[in-house]
């Protein structure tokens, strides 16, 4: 046991001795950290995710490699989703073609390409009709049979089908559906991401594509990630605007209850102000964007903050109201919450910070910064607070400015005290009975709750199709604006089958020249998985081998040259490969080729169609399996595998980290209650209503069908974190109590009565302002605030309830 005294000593004659020199210093400090604020850049979106796994790095490579040639500068899309009773009829083929050449003429646009149905049924027209110009002309000199004829042709074209709604009807030639879509060149960096960023150069490209849609007329939608981006960006600020209002109103209200004196009052906002500004500002200095996931960051500091502050009045209140001093009560309060401080701040750091475990670098970034977030808030409350209320008091007493409200929070006599003391009351009666049915509970929670999805996906963090009742009754300051991305991705994914996730991509790096290179993508389509689209035992893919058959078709002379080097007469090359590819690249087929392979012959790509009902799970299995059978070697992407990667990694993510913070927490608790205390088994009772406290939210968040997303991964070892700062107060407390002469059962009463009355109005106030992020537009923010609410809550009654009961057990054992 190490004597802790000197060092209180020393804290108190700094705390209590010199409190406008810290009032001083920490003010200093705050306009330094303030400083940091100007350089705290955003980041949302779920491009933020996507690094580092080898189904992103092929993503990247795809979005490089192909498309016409390895561009020095990047490339970027803009959709255009047209809807009709017929878009292949003339006035709308004339009219996407209008829009695309509208744009391509704008320099400011910096179009380099332009695809579409109507391109490829004027090409059918006019095979000469390579330019938007061209191509606009040959359907307005058609007849309408001569289109019909032309979309019949189309039709056996790779990929045409593809650019069409599931109505598409060759034979009468129509479709209500279609989409096109125009390049543009961007800086380096935008198009190779399969997640969407919060900001994007392409916004503002976008938006002018949309104005010149709609003065086009008819129903064509502009889509791709600036106008998601800007959803993105717009639907955080939105959500805040309603939140934060509610939320700080809930706060002060409860804070209002919690304090009910205007100077104690003036100073808890203050000093919770100061852990904002202190963490956003070395995120500043450090260079760390503030992303989506950190919006937890502030709520968490919040709920510590406020915790702490409660905790600090409310038993300065219990010294003051039997008559003691101001100096001495702040002396006797600093010496017994410095310590639980500390112990709180230990365990919280190691529940956060266990978080840098983690592979995705979102969420390492939340776990440092709500760590040194912890750090900060354990200075300002145990350090500043005090000194400011210790110089306020000297100042009221000096000029006999009147007190309010002085009454400690669960005061004896009071009915939350009586509710307070239930826990008390079953470890005097049944402890082990009660503690046997509170772990038949958490292991039946548990067991549960390892049935918990994961979920990560691009709709996470948009709103809702049909935004919620109560947006329309907000004020006109308040109300959020208008959003349409996720009703445009519905449509596309009822109407398209090759809409987002219905595709899979195997990447293939390697010398595509050799002789056998054409017959192993040929056979990567035989015997495909289930999830696969097939005919006839072979997969519907999209290939170079395709669009050399295709050509075939058409051109005798190249016909010809795949014949001669076609040694099993099964329409595909195996000599002269390099040949094969010149002459491909030099006939009206190049664009389309180099959607397939590089100039340079050393990168190609599979497109696989999958089955509508097929579970992104399933898919990437399926194409992984493919990939690893292609003896050039391939790698699975797309969409749908990054973000099931992701998925499992956040999957991953929240056991590691849940499992590094009980390790870390348990040592800490051990090893902090042998120094202190000599008494080393009270950090296994400070642990005990944590573990319980995470069974119980696990198996709650299943039965709330909330899954473990890009927010909500990190609440398991969140859990812990909180958890500790509401049981290590009860343990530490009764320590104290105990070790001060009383008997067990005293000590616990007087414990829960006075730190539980505290725990108690932390509880009411946090748990009320994080719940209110389910007001949020963003679900995920929705669902995250909820968990949190929930996890507040399940900490405060596993502490006042489980833990006396915990400590009876615990004397018993210790002293027979």
């Amino acid at each position: 046991m190490v004597d802790v005294e000197p060092l209180l000593e020393r804290a108190d004659a700094l705390i209590v001795g010199r409190p406008k020199v810290v009032i001083l210093a920490f003010f200093v400090l705050t306009l330094a950290f303030a400083g940091g604020l100007a350089n705290t850049a955003t980041e949302a979106g779920t491009d933020q995710f996507v690094e580092g796994n080898e189904a992103q790095e092929a993503f990247e490579d795809i979005n490089e490699n192909f498309g016409g040639s390895t561009f020095a500068t990047d490339t970027g899309t803009t959709q255009l989703i047209q809807s009709s009773e017929n878009v292949l009829s003339k006035p709308e083929l004339l009219r996407m073609l209008e829009i695309q050449r509208d744009a391509q003429v704008r320099e400011d646009l910096r179009v380099v390409g332009t695809t579409s149905a109507a391109g490829i049924v004027a090409q059918q027209l006019d095979p000469s009709a390579t330019t938007l110009k061209a191509q606009i002309q040959a359907v307005e000199t058609a007849s309408p049979t001569q289109i019909d004829n032309a979309v019949g042709r189309a039709a056996e074209i790779q990929g045409f089908s593809s650019t069409l709604s599931d109505d598409f009807n060759p034979t009468a030639a129509s479709a209500s559906a279609t989409t096109g879509v125009i390049t543009h060149e961007v800086p380096a960096g935008v198009s190779g991401s399969a997640g969407t960023g919060g900001t994007s150069p392409l916004t503002a490209v976008q938006q002018e594509v949309a104005h010149i849609a709609e003065t086009a007329g008819g129903d064509v939608t502009v889509f791709g990630s600036g106008i998601i981006s800007a959803e993105l960006s717009g639907v955080v600020g939105d959500s805040l605007a309603i939140v934060v209002p509610a939320a700080s109103l809930l706060i002060f209200a409860f804070l209002v209850y919690a304090y009910r004196d205007p100077i104690d009052l003036l100073l808890g906002i203050t000093a919770l102000v100061m852990t904002i500004i202190w963490t956003f500002g070395f995120m500043g200095w450090a260079g760390i964007p503030f992303g989506q996931i950190l919006i937890a960051v502030p709520v968490l500091l919040l709920a510590v903050g406020i915790d702490f502050g409660i905790h600090a009045v409310n038993r300065y209140r219990e010294e003051r109201i039997e008559g003691r001093g101001v100096s001495e009560s702040m002396k006797t309060t600093t010496d017994q919450l410095l310590v639980a401080f500390f112990i709180v701040t230990g365990t919280t750091v190691l529940g956060f910070g266990a978080n840098l475990v983690s592979d995705l670098p979102p969420i390492r970034d939340f776990g440092l910064v709500s760590a040194i977030g912890i750090v900060f808030t354990f200075l300002i409350f145990g350090v500043f607070l005090p000194s400011a209320k210790l110089w306020a008091d000297q100042l009221r007493e000096r000029y006999g400015l009147p007190t309010f409200g002085q009454r400690p929070i669960g005061a004896e006599g009071s009915v939350l005290s009586r509710a307070l003391a239930g826990g008390v009351t079953i470890a005097k009666r049944a402890p082990k009975a009660f503690l046997l049915i509170i772990l038949v509970t958490s292991v039946a929670a548990a067991g549960y709750g390892t049935g918990l999805d994961t979920s990560f996906s691009q709709e996470d963090f948009l709103p809702p199709e049909e935004q919620p009742a109560y947006v329309e009754v907000l004020p006109e300051g308040l109300a959020p604006g208008e959003y349409t991305v996720t009703q445009t991705l519905n449509f596309l994914e009822d109407n398209f089958e090759s809409a987002q996730g219905s595709s899979v991509t195997v990447y293939i790096e390697a010398p595509l020249r050799q002789d056998n290179t054409l017959e192993q993508l040929h056979d990567a389509s035989a015997d495909p998985p289930d999830a696969f689209v097939s005919e006839g035992r072979r997969a519907e893919v999209n290939s170079i081998v395709g669009v050399i058959q295709q050509q075939a078709a058409r051109d005798p002379e190249f016909a010809a040259l795949v014949e001669r080097n076609d040694l099993n007469d099964n329409g595909v090359p195996d000599n002269n490969l390099e040949q094969v590819y010149d002459a491909l690249l030099e006939t009206p087929a190049r664009g389309q080729a180099l959607n397939f392979i590089t100039e340079d012959y050393t990168s190609t790509q599979l497109r696989f169609s999958v089955e509508a009902d097929a579970t992104d799970a399933e898919i990437t299995t399926a194409a992984q399996s493919v990939a690893d059978r292609i003896r050039l070697g391939g790698v699975a992407t797309g969409q749908t595998v990054v973000f099931k990667a992701i998925s499992d990694t956040l999957l991953n993510s929240a056991l590691v980290s849940l499992l590094a913070a009980l390790a870390a927490t348990a040592v800490f608790l051990v090893f902090i209650y042998w120094v202190l205390e000599g008494r080393p088994s009270l950090g296994i009772v400070n642990l005990v209503p944590i573990v319980a406290t995470v069974a119980l939210l696990a198996g709650s968040m299943r039965a709330l069908d909330i899954p473990l997303n890009a927010l909500t991964a990190t609440i398991l070892s969140i859990a812990i974190g909180l958890g500790i700062d509401y049981s290590a107060h009860i343990v530490h407390r009764f320590a104290e109590e105990y070790e001060a002469g009383g008997d067990l059962f005293g000590a616990l009463d007087k414990t829960v009565r006075g730190t539980g009355g505290a725990l108690m109005g932390s509880m009411l106030t946090t748990s009320s302002g994080t719940a209110v992020l389910a007001l949020a537009i963003t679900p995920v923010l929705g669902q995250f605030g909820l968990v949190i609410a929930l996890s507040v809550f399940l900490s405060f009654a596993t502490a006042v309830l489980i833990t006396p009961s915990t400590v009876a057990v615990w004397s018993e054992v210790t002293s027979a």
